[in-house]
């Protein structure tokens, strides 16, 4: 406690310089000790030394001490720089006329100091809220006895108007406030002086009059103010009174809104309404036990807003006042039981509406259907029409429609009744309908004369009831119309024209399977090609004999292969075996076996093609070549002929085989011989090349055969080059050089031109498949086709060209040509003799 609450002295006398200590309970004493949060102030060096005798440095609004110490001067002037906006050109021109209005009617300044309202008592309020105000304004610092500056700016007379100048320069103009605009203010801020040491606010509003014309805007300090006195008007009330007299709040609910709740209540419980109407629900979740009368009442029970549980002074009042408990609760039971009868009635309400939609759908869709029905009944008339016009077992022959009549009405039905053809299936009335004509017409008809009878009538007739499911056969039960009608009536016909057919008379039988294949189902074709026609064939072959027939077996054999095809294998191995039988006394001179095997050469197999001949012809042939003679003075070509004859039906390999075992060894002493006996050059050159016109270009391309004459050409080489035989013609020798080098060349031209052709066949067959590009590319092809190894020699060259290796033979490629190491020099040969060579 201070001094000033024990004596409660006030002292006001104050003189020019003197400090009085005032006794009295100040706002500072009252901020200190009701203010625990205060700052505590710390002493400094020199009031640790002097105490209340020390230099004070704090601010005026510090308690003040027993040290005699001259207060501040608060008259100073204030030295703040003019601020503000400019104004608009209004408000200049008002402010124009104002001070002109001053001087008429006194200065204004009279009011700034004049005394302001007089601060409010002290015992007036409360301390809690003099302490409110005090906390909130206890830092604030106030400037006491500031008088308004006059003359600001003075000064700039006792120098030479430096900072005017500079200003004018930026385009500054006297009377008019500074920036871009002018829009800051003219006159310098005006300072009011507080009468008090009171807080900011206590005394009222603090704002100049200029200070409102520059900044028009509502003060909220005057807000402040007015929610200030309110609340001390009102801090006497009881809060608990007003919150007991506050009006109730009632809730309203719609018919609507009761059936929305309904509905969701509904869909939350699975039961029944009228189950759950019923039910006693106890709800023990909030403070005092409650009872519902069905869940949808349950689920409501929150629907009021904003009523909370009452507090215990209404309680009390309630208590008090009106306490009616029975009576609530039957207004609350007719209430509960009325939303319920509303639920009811919506429920029901609804169920009827979705009870007529859905019988107005259910009306629609029988009325749909019933005209649908009344459409069907319609064409199940008009086809029952079309059905009686069909021919019936009372019918007499020949009164009934024709077979073109019949398919006109198929053909009406399945146009423009479609759906009731398939429901009912009348294709299958076809049968019934159209086979008692057919076979009628085709009961008188020979296929073997007339093979186009009646064959646009079934075509009309496949038209209109052969179905897309082609995998028919007699054994199924749900067999197709058309199928049905060709085995029920045209399969008898063709069976017994078959038993009577003679198969050597192939013409007729052949014609008729061709021009009705394409009418027939598949399996219909094969029963009569594999039943009715191979057997017949296999029978007539088992009774040829091909040294009394006549008639060769491959003319009524092979008109068949374009239809049996595969069919006919089983036939071959007795026609062989027969034809074996009949060469086994026949002789090379013999040309009509040629004729008889020469059409069978493309229908065997070629392995048993290849094993018929090497078993019944290479032998006699053989034998023919072994009884030929070669003289060179009298030469019977005949048997050369006969042999030569059939290069055309043996393979190459076998007639080489042949010629090399059988003649050329023979052919080759007589020229030795020949030669060892003075012989005339120029006969021993027509007979060499006499012989070797006897060979076709094909034999003559095989190597071994090539072989044979160029070995004829070098015994007639080393003849002339050795002397053998004693006197020689003149020229002899040149004339056989010469010889040799045309045969050689006119093989190797050969052969060239055959790699050309051979080149050209691959490029043609694609160039995608990796056709060579190049004679080396060509070479490694070849190599690879015949499995012989091609690869270069490692640091191995002649004349600057690599070497290659293919298989034992060493190479090298020069422009194109292949090079093959003889025993002295480099000899130049085909690609096919290289790989002859190679193998």
């Amino acid at each position: 406690m201070s001094m000033s609450h024990l004596y409660g002295r006030r002292g006001e006398e104050e003189e020019e310089g003197v400090e009085i200590e005032s006794f009295e309970v100040t706002e500072w004493d009252l901020a200190n000790e009701f203010n625990p949060d205060r700052r505590r102030h710390r002493q400094t060096k020199d009031q640790a030394t002097y105490g209340i005798w020390a230099d004070r440095d704090s601010d005026e609004d510090e308690r003040p001490s027993f040290g005699g110490k001259r207060s501040k001067d608060y008259s100073a002037p204030v030295s703040f720089v003019s601020a503000g906006l400019r104004k608009s050109a209004a408000e200049e021109k008002q402010q124009q006329q104002q001070p002109q209005q001053k001087g008429e009617g006194g200065s204004d300044d009279s009011d700034d100091d004049a005394p302001s309202a007089p601060p409010p008592p002290r015992g007036g309020a409360p301390k809690k809220l003099q302490m409110s105000n005090f906390r909130g304004n206890q830092s604030q610092r106030f400037a006491g006895g500031i008088q308004s500056g006059q003359g600001i700016g003075n000064w700039e007379k006792h120098t030479k108007g430096i900072g005017q100048k500079l200003l004018q320069k930026m385009g500054y103009q006297p009377g008019k406030g500074l920036g871009k605009n002018a829009q800051g203010i003219i006159n310098p801020i005006e300072a009011k002086i507080r009468k008090g040491k009171g807080a900011v606010g206590a005394y009222g509003n603090e704002r100049t009059k200029q200070s409102l014309q520059d900044f028009p805007v509502v003060d909220s300090e005057e807000e402040e103010e007015k929610e200030f006195q309110k609340e001390l008007g009102q801090w006497r009330k009881d809060p608990a009174g007003s919150a007991g007299k506050k009006k109730p709040k009632y809730s309203y609910r719609t018919v609507d809104e009761l059936k929305a709740k309904g509905k969701l209540a509904g869909r939350s419980t699975p039961a029944s309404a009228g189950e759950l109407a019923q039910v006693k629900v106890i709800d023990m979740t909030g403070r005092e036990q409650k009872v519902y009368y069905s869940y949808s009442q349950m689920s409501n029970k929150h629907s009021v807003p904003d009523e909370g549980p009452p507090s215990m002074a209404t309680r009390d009042q309630k208590g008090s006042g009106f306490a009616l408990p029975e009576l609530e609760h039957n207004l609350q039971l007719l209430i509960d039981l009325t939303e319920q009868d509303i639920l009811q009635s919506a429920r029901r309400l609804q169920h009827e509406k979705d009870v007529v939609v859905s019988l107005t759908h259910e009306s629609r869709a029988l009325q749909s259907r019933l005209e649908v029905e009344q459409d069907a009944i319609q064409r199940m008339e008009a086809v029952l029409a079309l059905v009686d016009r069909f021919p019936s077992g009372e019918t007499a022959p020949g009164e009934g429609p024709t077979l073109q009549e019949c398919a006109r009405i198929f053909e009406t039905l399945q146009t423009d009744y479609y759906e009731e053809y398939k429901m009912m299936g009348l294709a299958d009335l076809a049968v019934a309908v159209i086979h008692p004509l057919l076979k009628e017409k085709l009961r008188s008809w020979d296929p073997l004369k007339d093979s186009s009878y009646c064959l646009e009538d079934i075509g009309q007739w496949r038209a209109i009831l052969e179905s897309r499911d082609l995998h028919s056969s007699a054994q199924d039960s749900n067999m197709d119309p058309y199928h049905r009608v060709l085995w029920e009536v045209l399969i008898p016909v063709m069976r017994s024209c078959v038993s009577g057919w003679q198969p050597r008379i192939v013409g007729p039988m052949v014609d008729c399977v061709e021009v009705w294949a394409p009418l027939l189902p598949q399996w219909i074709l094969d029963h009569l090609l594999e039943q009715l026609v191979l057997p017949r064939l296999q029978r007539e072959v088992d009774n040829w004999n091909p040294l009394t027939d006549t008639v060769p077996i491959h003319s009524w054999i092979h008109p068949w292969l374009p239809l049996l095809q595969s069919r006919l294998e089983p036939l071959y191995p007795p026609i062989r075996s027969k034809l074996s039988n009949a060469l086994q006394r026949w002789h090379p001179s013999d040309t009509s076996a040629r004729l008889i095997l020469q059409p069978w050469k493309d229908v065997f197999t070629l392995g048993a093609w290849e094993a018929f001949m090497v078993k019944n012809i290479i032998p006699k042939l053989a034998l023919c070549l072994e009884e030929l003679v070669i003289n060179p003075h009298q030469q019977q070509m005949e048997p050369f002929h006969w042999v030569m004859d059939w290069e055309g039906m043996l393979s190459p390999s076998s007639l080489v085989s042949l010629l090399d075992k059988n003649f050329f060894t023979k052919w080759l002493q007589v020229l030795c011989s020949w030669l060892s006996n003075s012989p005339n050059y120029e006969e021993i050159t027509k007979w060499y090349l006499g012989w070797k016109s006897m060979f076709s270009d094909v034999l003559l391309s095989q190597p071994l055969i090539k072989e044979k004459f160029n070995e004829a050409l070098d015994i007639m080489n080393r003849a002339v080059s050795s002397g053998m035989g004693g006197y020689m013609q003149p020229g002899a020798r040149e004339n056989i050089a010469y010889l040799t080098q045309t045969e050689r060349r006119k093989d190797f031209q050969y052969e060239a031109m055959q790699e050309r052709r051979d080149a050209e066949s691959v490029a043609h067959r694609g160039i995608s498949a990796g056709v060579p590009t190049n004679f080396k590319d060509l070479i490694q092809t070849k190599a690879e086709e015949n499995n012989i190894v091609f690869m270069p020699i490692v640091a191995k060259r002649h004349e600057g060209k690599q070497l290659y290796t293919f298989g034992r033979i060493v190479i090298y490629i020069d422009r194109g040509v292949v090079f093959v190491q003889g025993e002295k020099t480099w000899v130049p040969t085909s690609l096919q003799s290289l790989i002859d060579m190679a193998k």
